[in-house]
């Protein structure tokens, strides 16, 4: 068995990519992005001793990550310019293809549930999953994927 410190420093770097991609979408600048790490990287410190292992570590990682984005951006909401979001840079300086910047770019710009769903869904859980994790109804998960595609999908024309 792990022990905390162990735990933390194996789950930070397996969900390192999670991690970077729910930052991405809910902050714009170097700086938020490292302080956004820096808050969900304590929140799942202080959570560990609270995992129980009902869902799978990628799932309980996800929520807390999620979560901590969204009241992150809540609190910091004045300080961010979606329109201008770049994508990767604490990736490791991956250069990332016009198309991902684009995506994350207009998903930067949903509510925070719909940002929660596109999140979600893009990382392959199911509508039951979703709807789990956000409260919602598989139905209105359904619905509201439904309408996330739609909108990208008329958002892709005027490229």
């Amino acid at each position: 068995m792990l022990d905390r410190d162990q735990l933390f420093k194996k789950w930070i770097f397996e969900f390192k990519p999670l991690l970077f991609k729910i930052i991405n979408v809910y902050s714009n600048t170097y700086f938020d992005r490292e302080d956004l790490f820096q808050e969900i990287s304590i929140q799942i410190w202080n959570s560990i001793p609270n995992f129980k292992g009902n869902s799978s570590a990628h799932t309980w990682i996800y929520r807390i990550a999620l979560n901590t984005a969204i009241k992150w951006k809540s609190r910091n909401k004045n300080t961010i310019d979606s329109t201008h979001i770049q994508v990767g840079i604490l990736q490791e300086n991956v250069e990332p293809s016009t198309q991902l910047s684009w995506l994350y770019n207009e998903i930067s710009k949903l509510d925070k549930i719909e940002k929660s769903i596109t999140l979600l869904m893009l990382d392959g859980f199911s509508y039951k999953e979703i709807a789990g994790m956000t409260g919602l109804s598989v139905t209105h998960v359904g619905v509201k994927i439904n309408r996330i595609k739609s909108y990208l999908k008329d958002r892709s024309k005027l490229l």
